[in-house]
């Protein structure tokens, strides 16, 4: 596993340096993949030359990226080591890791484990994802903020579980504003749940990926857990709570702060968004952006950035996030003020 004596080339034509990394043969076919795709994804992202034969890597290269090499196929022999499965994209974000600010260890982000179910294990995925799990530990109301497809919510749901099922909080609950609805949720069939049901049908998807479906409907009887819109939490005291408010980017200032003032003793809150995914209609100002402003100074309360480079959808997802960041006047109005655009540019008839 300990990359072997670095030999310099004698020839200047050939590559300068050469190293050896050898791998315990019960770990090579995880390490390389189905079909050598984690080789291939290495031999695309690195400089340095790699070639595997039998429980042996050859890289070879200027000195700098065999080194750089050395550091990603180590932790990645740690990781597959510790049970992970290895993918392409675990590649990627390993080498984003090592190639980036700071002294991250790929193999410690990807084997921290946050919950597990039926054999799956949740972990984060990125450097930023375990900052943002760290912080969840470490503070009382923490902020994650990025775009679509970063597990900003699913890694809180996944955290609001574990402390439920370590006795930590004595019941979760989660809510979201339900601001499409708007004058058209009376139109909508069925009684106001029923109507209120679609907008929060994300949290319920991600609470049956992390627990047995047929407790749920008995701890949310029992009230243990709660899914409701964000206009039911007025005038609540919440304490020994886990609470999640998702979408926060379309509460108003006024629904953040009385959101945030329902905290109470023993509670931990987290708060999700996506700054450029407003829908308040009339272009109100988003809460979210508001809270940014007021408490960023305030202690116990953590704001985690997340960015395109956490997306762990499709690889397409983060190339669409970058495409709508780089795009010009469009980015700089919220979806509902796009929609008021494109109406009153439309010819009347």
């Amino acid at each position: 596993m300990t990359p072997s004596e670095t030999n310099a080339a004698s020839d200047a034509v050939e590559p300068s340096v050469r190293s050896s990394i050898t791998v315990p043969p019960d770990l090579v076919v995880d390490l390389l993949g189905s079909s050598d795709e984690n080789l291939r994804a290495l031999e695309r992202l690195l400089a340095a030359d790699i070639h595997a034969r039998g429980n042996a890597i050859t890289l070879s290269g200027e000195p700098a990226d065999v080194a750089l090499a050395e550091r990603v196929v180590s932790e990645l022999i740690e990781v597959v080591a510790g049970g992970q499965t290895l993918s392409p994209d675990a590649v990627r974000h390993s080498v984003a890791m090592l190639t980036g600010a700071g002294d991250a260890s790929p193999a410690e982000v990807l084997t921290l484990d946050i919950l597990s179910r039926r054999g799956k294990t949740i972990r984060p995925k990125t450097l930023n994802q375990k900052r943002y799990v760290d912080a969840i530990d470490e503070h009382t109301i923490v902020f994650g903020i990025g775009p679509a497809g970063t597990g900003k919510t699913y890694l809180a749901m996944a955290k609001a579980v574990s402390a439920l099922q370590a006795k930590q909080v004595s019941r979760i609950i989660l809510t979201r504003p339900a601001v499409e609805a708007g004058e058209r949720l009376g139109f909508l069939p069925g009684t106001l749940s029923e109507k209120i049901d679609p907008y929060l049908r994300p949290l319920y998807d991600a609470l049956h990926d992390m627990m047995d479906p047929e407790l749920i409907p008995k701890l949310m009887s029992a009230g243990v857990i709660e899914v409701a819109p964000l206009a039911y939490m007025r005038g609540r005291n919440l304490n020994d709570s886990f609470i999640i408010l998702d979408e926060a980017q379309n509460t108003t200032g006024e629904q953040m702060k009385m959101f945030l003032t329902r905290l109470g003793f023993g509670s931990k809150m987290v708060v999700t968004g996506d700054v450029t995914q407003v829908d308040l209609p009339g272009g109100a100002p988003s809460g979210l952006n508001n809270a940014m402003r007021v408490l960023g100074d305030v202690d116990d309360i953590h704001f985690a950035e997340l960015t395109s480079a956490d997306v762990v959808r499709h690889r397409l997802v983060s190339e669409i996030v970058d495409a709508y960041a780089r795009s010009e006047e469009p980015a700089l109005m919220n979806r509902a003020q796009r929609r008021a655009s494109t109406t009153s540019n439309r010819p009347r008839r």
